[in-house]
């Protein structure tokens, strides 16, 4: 009886114990607060699928596997793996163990496998391409003599383009891939064969300017001639992670083109190269001197050349069809604003045979409008106080259209089809945020889903909006964030004292009390046609009520962002409002929100700060001076602190020249408004910052030391625009954070 009642108080100590630790352990689950790390490292980010590309059959689709070693066949039906088409651990005469990315030929009988890939700049890259035949299993190089950038097949098939060294090059396959030189006269800083340079490649978003006939007889690319664009410099110094051992002592300098704002641009022009007489032409098209060619694409008449250009306004959008042999270019489309010409205008067009679908703000919203082939219009597709966001695709036979837009909201997007009678249909079935890829036969279609409360949920649907298979749901995620008691993001609107409403997310602590008075920091981006207030998943992100905001929410900050005038998804007139005058409106709205909060009962009007990266770093500067002391603190990052220190091609699309506009850079100018900061401030930039210099930073910095107003600065070596690298972006996010905590608490 003893034994027995000593075993059963022993076990009824083990079960307490085990019970205590596990009430410890979910206790401390529990209990999980979001780490600085965490922000750094992204460690809440939700899982998304990347690389999906539509096959010609309209029923599968491929994309790399998440090892980077094979190239996967899925179906659109069952979203389940069908095959691999290739694989490095079978392919025979394989040199490398994984792959980076791959490009299929139009037949699908030949892949590019893309590897050593090493960035250039934001889109552009050189890399080692090989060619796999998917019939007998073989790889075999692209080329033996270096390098190549953005390769691209001839529809046939049967041979490859791709550019070295500024020049293009020719790979004929069928005759044992035998190389040509197109072009000869490339050469750095001076001529750009078939690939844009620098300002063309961040501003109008592309990294390839050639393409090829469609009987594949004809090459037609751009050729920028920047001998004439002003040079700019940096330096590179030794540092760390990456180390540049070459620099050790004396500091290097990395000099490119870069026109700023009034400067001179590349001379473009549009030429032709016959591949079997080996003839070069010239276009005859009537481009303005300073004019600006932003694409070009040919149709599927390998007699049609479709080029596109723009007036150094950029208020003037032509499509132009060129011949590819007598040079005669014929103008097609001509589309004008008042302000300017938004670049979904030419990013996102489509050319069918014998039609034309491209994207416009003439009627004071973004919608979709269907032309033939040779410029005539037939009808405006979409109507109504709302923004397309995306084309997804025409079905030529029912005469249905695809596509995205926020109908509902400023805040939220949908997939929708109009019919052939005009009717829209939402093909959506929830609410947030949605976008969407069409298989090739618009049969089915991959949707990416989220909102505020439910992270990345990609889905198939049929053309009817149907959901047949879920790909991704991120239910771990879900699930782990809820042991963070992550603060709620809220949606709120409010009116400035001009009358214009705008919208806001708020992030509040976790055991907050409306009775206690709470400093704020507010984050903006705050650039034209930008949005951040948007219904989707933030957490994981950096500062999209994610985690940084999260980490400060615990801190005992009430976290901000309200999109100002300027910002998109509200039309013409709210988004371009600011023309001729950036970071006027967008800094008063900033005041205007930071007065609004300080009139919410539990909110410290005393303690309120602002901060933002490049535009809303900008912006930072800008609402810290415009006049009324509403900022207690702000971080500026990256910031352009004058417009004249800008590019040509976004500064003048939304400023004009100084030379014509010298009144608007004047009040755009932080410097300038320098003697006016109110409050503390941080200044962070990186010394290799190819894109908003340094220059930005040192020049803002000398206006306020002679203007006797003491601020902190953080400066990060050898980091470009988005200061990262080793432990850097860990370092700059404590930074950030400790200096609003010092500053605000």
């Amino acid at each position: 009886m003893n034994n027995n009642k000593n075993k059963h108080i022993y076990t009824m100590k083990k079960l307490i114990a085990l019970f205590c630790l596990l009430a410890f352990v979910i206790g401390a689950q529990a209990q999980r607060k979001v780490s600085l790390q965490d922000v750094a490292q992204g460690t809440y980010r939700a899982q998304s699928i990347y690389g999906i590309k539509p096959m010609l059959d309209g029923e599968h689709y491929t994309q790399m596997s998440s090892d980077k070693k094979r190239i996967v066949k899925y179906s659109f039906k069952t979203g389940k793996e069908v095959e691999a088409i290739f694989d490095v651990t079978t392919a025979r005469d394989c040199p490398v163990k994984s792959f980076d990315d791959y490009i299929m030929s139009p037949d699908e009988k030949l892949i590019l496998i893309q590897t050593d890939t090493k960035p250039i700049y934001r889109h552009s890259f050189t890399a080692e391409y090989y060619i796999y035949n998917v019939k007998n299993n073989k790889m075999e190089p692209l080329s033996k003599n270096g390098p190549q950038q953005v390769p691209l097949f001839s529809p046939d098939g049967f041979q490859v383009a791709f550019v070295r060294n500024n020049n293009i090059f020719l790979v004929k396959l069928l005759f044992g891939n035998s190389e040509s030189q197109v072009t000869k006269d490339g050469e750095y800083n001076k001529v750009l064969n078939g690939i844009p340079d620098w300002v063309y490649e961040e501003e109008f978003s592309f990294n390839r300017a050639f393409d090829f006939s469609a009987d594949s007889k004809m090459i037609a690319y751009i050729r920028f001639d920047e001998s004439q664009v002003p040079m700019f410099s940096f330096p590179w110094y030794k540092g760390m992670a990456p180390e540049k051992s070459q620099y050790a002592t004396y500091p290097g300098a990395y000099e490119y083109k870069y026109p700023k704002a009034g400067e001179m641009n590349s001379k473009v022009s549009v030429h032709t190269y016959d591949i079997k007489s080996h003839v070069t032409r010239k276009m005859d098209l009537p481009l303005d001197e300073d004019g600006y060619i932003p694409r070009i694409k040919f149709t599927s008449d390998p007699e049609k050349l479709a080029i596109m250009t723009l007036n150094r306004h950029q208020n003037r959008f032509d499509i132009y069809m060129a011949n590819p042999r007598s040079a005669l270019c014929k103008l097609t489309i001509r589309d004008e604003a008042e302000q300017y010409i938004k670049e979904q205008a030419y990013s996102d067009i489509v050319f069918y045979p014998e039609n034309i679908v491209m994207m416009s703000e003439r009627d004071g919203y973004n919608h979709l409008y269907l032309y033939t082939i040779g410029g005539n219009l037939i009808k405006q597709v979409t109507k109504g106080k709302f923004e397309v966001k995306d084309f997804l695709g025409w079905d030529k036979p029912t005469n249905t259209f695809y596509y995205t837009s926020n109908e509902e909201s400023p805040l939220r997007t949908a997939v929708y089809k109009t019919d052939a009678k005009g009717k829209t249909i939402k093909l959506s079935t929830r609410t947030g945020t949605n976008s969407a890829i069409f298989s090739t036969n618009l049969s089915y279609y991959i949707n990416n889903f989220s909102n505020i409360d439910t992270p990345t949920l990609i889905t198939i649907n049929n053309n009817k909006g149907k959901e047949l298979t879920t790909l991704l749901d991120n239910s771990k995620l879900k699930s782990e964030v809820a042991t963070l008691n992550m603060p709620k993001k809220e949606f709120f609107s409010f009116r400035t004292t001009e009358g214009v409403e705008l919208n806001g997310w708020m992030m509040k602590p976790a055991n907050f009390d409306p009775s206690k008075k709470y400093p704020v920091i507010m984050h903006q981006y705050s650039g034209p046609g930008s949005q951040q207030v948007l219904d989707r998943w933030g957490i994981g992100s950096f500062s999209d009520g994610g985690m940084f905001e999260a980490y400060m929410c615990d801190k005992g900050f009430v976290m901000v962002c309200v999109d100002g005038r300027g910002t998109g998804g509200r039309g013409v007139d709210f988004e371009k409002c600011t023309y001729c005058f950036l970071g006027v409106k967008e800094s008063h709205d900033q005041v205007e929100a930071a007065k609004y909060l300080s009139s919410l009962p539990y909110i410290d009007g005393n303690r309120i700060g602002i901060w933002g990266w490049s535009f809303g770093g900008y912006n930072t500067l800008m609402s810290m001076s415009e006049g009324t002391p509403v900022f207690k603190a702000g971080v500026a990052i990256a910031a352009p602190s004058d417009w004249r220190f800008y590019d040509t091609v976004y500064t003048e699309r939304f400023m004009r020249t100084p030379k014509e506009n010298g009144d608007g850079y004047n009040a755009g100018s932080a410097i300038l408004r320098a003697p006016k900061l109110h409050g503390d401030l941080l200044l962070i930039h990186g010394t290799a910052d190819d894109n908003v210099h340094y220059q930005n930073c040192a020049e803002y910095s000398e206006a306020l030391v002679q203007a006797g107003i003491q601020f902190d600065m953080q400066v990060y070596t050898n980091r470009n625009h988005s200061i990262f690298g080793g432990n850097t972006r860990n370092h700059l996010m404590n930074r950030v954070a400790n200096f609003f905590i010092e500053k605000l608490k």
